[in-house]
C-alpha cells in the first residue's frame, strides 16, 4: 500500500500552502508556516499520512509520519 502525503509548501504569491500528494490546488491557504504546519499536522493524524513540510527554498525539512511508516526506524537499544 503507498503512504499517503500531505506537504507544506511555500506559495508563490506569499504564505504557506498545505498540499496533499500530487495535488494541482492547496487543501488551504495559511499566512503563516506555524498555521500551515498546525493545520497540516492535524490533518496529517486524522488521514494516517507522512508530513512533509518544506523550507522556503522548497527542500525537505523533518517529515514527521503519522501513518504505517514502511522504514520505521530501528531500536538502537
Amino acid at each position: 500500500m503507498p503512504r499517503k502525503e500531505r506537504h507544506v509548501v511555500p506559495n508563490k504569491e506569499g504564505g504557506w500552502d498545505s498540499k496533499r500528494e500530487k495535488a494541482q490546488r492547496a487543501s488551504k491557504h495559511f499566512e503563516t508556516k506555524k498555521e500551515a504546519m498546525d493545520w497540516s499536522r492535524q490533518k496529517s493524524r486524522s488521514e494516517g499520512s507522512e508530513l512533509i513540510p518544506h523550507r522556503k527554498d522548497g527542500r525537505i525539512q523533518n517529515p514527521d509520519s503519522h501513518g504505517n511508516d514502511p522504514n520505521p526506524p530501528k531500536d538502537k537499544n
